[in-house]
């Protein structure tokens, strides 16, 4: 009789190249980050605890770059080998705390300077020296004098 027309199956697309690296919750709302076990490891290798999430997501950024570069950092097993993955982990760590630092200064001087939303208000001129004004006392009218 009459054939149902399929609809051809659709194919989950998921994270092809998966971090081996994941976070876990630790004391007082800090963010663990871990490297899943590679080579002749069995444990997952902590590579530090971060204060918030994004410092985490920050610090396991990092980690994929300088993992890329060099490759068997988390492979080697040698005593060389083991400082050279210590002095790496700190690096990236510090990198990370120090640029968070500067975001963070940032956008504390930055988030005064405009606001939007709801209780925005309307109408307000912006303030002198804004948009092309000059500000007040910086240029003297020639006619005045």
């Amino acid at each position: 009789m009459t054939e149902k027309k399929r609809r051809p199956a659709k194919k989950r697309g998921g994270p092809v190249n998966k971090s081996p690296y994941f976070l876990q919750p630790a004391k007082q709302g800090s963010v663990t980050v871990l490297r899943r076990p590679a080579g002749n490891r069995i444990d997952a290798k902590l590579c530090g605890t971060m204060s918030n999430r994004a410092m985490a997501l920050a610090l396991v950024k990092q980690l994929e770059k300088a993992e890329s570069v060099v490759k068997d950092l988390f492979l080697e097993a040698t005593d060389d080998g083991i400082e050279a993955l210590e002095a790496v982990l700190e690096a990236c760590r510090m990198s990370v705390v120090k640029r968070g630092e500067i975001a963070e200064g940032q956008h504390v001087v930055a988030g005064g300077a405009r606001k939007r939303g709801r209780n925005r208000k309307r109408g307000v001129a912006p303030p002198r020296g804004a948009r092309g004004a000059p500000p007040a006392g910086s240029v003297e009218d020639p006619s005045a004098a």
